[in-house]
């Protein structure tokens, strides 16, 4: 895809941050009409290739060299244990990994005496490490969306999710017991590329950098 840069911006909920704080250091290529699929924007003044993927796909991007730099949450990163650098945290998409459960399911000093609990997650990595350090003997169920119909429906006792303001969980008579992690935005960079186009994704750290420490003193 040239020798410019590539870099590679998450759909969903944090494509919209991303693009702000890209545009803020001279990207000028990133208007994304409604409905368009196209996925590869190439962005002349600031000389990067910008390509569109699912979040969970830019660390593998990234980590095997087919995107020079990413934007990925922490999470996906704690979960998937890629070998890429990561210089920066970014500061938006800010939410908590949490335990949680309803009101009458066991307790985690109460789990250590069972044989087994079931947790529902879409981290199950993160989880099955979490329950070993606890001394939790666990069944990790993997799932990919409404997390916190698991125990409703008696899939599981508890379950591991990502949540901001906590009003999801309430609202499904759930309450946290502990929180495992917490997680933003993070420029994500391929070993090899820092190496070899060093000059040009230092630029870009550096312009991002700037416009961090500019956001923090409004």
């Amino acid at each position: 895809m040239s020798g410019r840069l590539t870099m590679a911006l998450p759909k969903g909920r944090n494509l919209q941050a991303s693009l702000k704080l890209l545009r803020k250091i001279g990207a000028t290529a990133l208007d994304f009409p409604e409905g368009s699929r196209r996925l590869v924007f190439e962005d002349r003044d600031l000389e990067v290739n910008f390509l569109t993927l699912r979040d969970l796909d830019i660390p593998t991007y990234v980590e095997h060299g087919a995107a020079d730099m990413g934007i990925v949450g922490k999470d996906i990163l704690l979960e998937q244990q890629k070998d890429v650098y990561v210089p920066l945290d970014l500061k938006f998409g800010a939410c908590r990994l949490i335990l949680a459960k309803p009101k009458d399911a066991p307790l985690i000093s109460d789990a250590a005496r069972l044989s087994h609990i079931r947790v529902a997650t879409k981290f199950p990595r993160i989880t099955t490490e979490y329950m070993i350090h606890k001394g939790i003997q666990v069944e990790v169920i993997k799932l990919y969306g409404s997390i916190e119909l698991a125990p409703i429906v008696g899939l599981s006792e508890w379950i591991v999710d990502l949540v901001s303001s906590g009003r999801t969980l309430a609202e499904n008579g759930l309450v946290e017991v502990e929180e495992i992690a917490r997680a933003s935005a993070r420029l994500i960079v391929n070993r090899a590329s820092h190496k070899t186009k060093y000059d040009q994704v230092e630029t870009i750290i550096a312009k991002l950098r700037a416009a961090l420490a500019e956001q923090e003193r409004l």
